[in-house]
């Protein structure tokens, strides 16, 4: 959430930023200055009043102590009344401009860096072993027909026992969807990133911390009864790990990781982007997070980037980095990064990790602090990427390593699969 300080000494930036992500509120910009200047002046005379007040009090008390005239008393006492009132009915005021003020708050976005331009940029393209993206396989095949061939995961199943959009991986891919992930977390340990095992079911607090509500509120799947939501996505119980938390600028910066399922409706998505496993209601990611100080973040969010690269390398993937445009930032996010490795099956690119500087947006909400070296209490800066997303992952890995009569493990992984090739 960004600042109602911060709105008012950089309104011009701030109308700018939001012009980039062609968000259309732009009146609400005037309007939350407008609640905040009530909300002082409310402030003031509340804090007028609490001050009339204790005066009366004290002369009530050395009456009461001298025996002074009982008029004069009385007096007093029906003007402490008249200000009880008058500051009864103002704290309903106060209480009514702040929660305004908070509801419009929540409806502006993280305002973009200002690298960041109208169109997406394509900042790197690597392709390992002189592989490149026009490399051909011959009949290659994508991967929802590579599993005919090879038995290798069933929707009807996932239908059958859920709905559509949920798929059942079997024997040997199973195995490999559980290899990946333990790769992916040994990398993210080995780069220094602890690693946290967390609940699946987060409340409302939690999701509105990280931006996800109100922006993403109809993504996600809410258990009414309980009052609870499955996480959309690991970096927000991770996260709010830290919520609330004061650290010395010793301390950062922290990094992080862990494994979960994601649970996501994807409402209204259709087409051939859906089919296979390239976009399910539940699926797994390997997150990693850093909460740093704001002097640091974009070079760790350069260095969480590196880290991903080299995953990507060691799986020889041929993937291509984005530099997202303001239209397609997310709700939190000042500056992110998309990872796409090609799909030689399907024949195009396949998003598999965002890696993004949050700034101080999410700090704002998660009370996340720390303290500077003058002594100073200032906003950490969050940042999140996934290293990696499954399961377009799998989907590039078994289209990329395809053969005729049988599709190839990268070799890095066969210590985890402990096969080297699916027939």
């Amino acid at each position: 959430m960004l600042r109602t300080s911060f709105i008012r000494k950089n309104r011009k930036k701030v109308l700018f930023g939001l012009s980039k992500r062609k968000f259309h509120k732009i009146h609400l910009i005037d309007e939350i200055l407008i609640l905040d200047q009530k909300k002082k002046k409310v402030q003031y005379i509340l804090n007028k009043i609490s001050e009339k007040e204790n005066l009366i009090s004290k002369k009530i008390s050395h009456l009461i102590l001298k025996r002074g005239n009982s008029l004069q008393i009385n007096s007093l006492k029906e003007e402490s009344i008249f200000f009880k009132k008058k500051k009864k009915d103002l704290n309903i005021e106060f209480k009514n401009i702040v929660q305004n003020l908070e509801e419009k708050l929540n409806q502006i976005p993280n305002i973009p860096d200002e690298k960041i331009k109208e169109k997406n940029t394509e900042d790197a393209v690597w392709s390992p072993n002189n592989r490149t993206t026009t490399k051909t396989i011959e009949e290659a095949l994508p991967h929802w027909e590579l599993s005919k061939k090879f038995h290798l995961f069933s929707s009807d199943l996932g239908t059958k026992i859920c709905r559509s959009g949920f798929s059942v991986y079997l024997g040997k891919v199973a195995k490999l969807q559980r290899s990946l992930i333990q790769y992916f977390l040994d990398q993210n340990i080995r780069a220094s990133y602890l690693e946290y095992s967390l609940p699946y079911l987060i409340n409302e607090m939690s999701v509105y911390a990280t931006g996800q509500i109100p922006d993403k509120e109809d993504q996600m799947y809410f258990i009414e009864k309980d009052n609870l939501y499955l996480l959309p996505t690991g970096e927000v119980p991770l996260m709010n790990c830290f919520r609330d938390n004061l650290f010395t600028y010793k301390d950062l910066p922290v990094r992080a990781t862990t494994y979960t399922s994601c649970f996501r409706r994807e409402s209204g998505s259709y087409g051939s982007k859906v089919r296979g496993i390239n976009r399910l209601h539940q699926f797994e990611k390997v997150e990693i997070i850093q909460i740093t100080t704001p002097d640091t973040s974009y070079y760790y969010l350069d260095e969480m980037i590196s880290h991903i690269k080299k995953i990507l390398r060691s799986l020889e993937f041929p993937f291509r980095l984005i530099r997202l445009s303001g239209t397609d930032l997310g709700f939190s996010s000042a500056m992110t990064y998309d990872f796409e490795v090609y799909s030689i099956g399907q024949k195009k690119w396949l998003e598999v990790s965002s890696v993004s500087n949050c700034t101080n947006f999410q700090s704002n909400r998660l009370h996340l602090r720390y303290k500077t070296m003058t002594g100073e209490i200032d906003l950490c800066h969050t940042l999140n990427g996934s290293a990696l997303a499954l399961p377009r992952i799998m989907a590039a890995l078994l289209e990329n390593n395809q053969t005729k009569n049988q599709i190839n493990i990268p070799k890095v992984l066969i210590p985890y699969t402990g096969f080297d090739y699916i027939k």
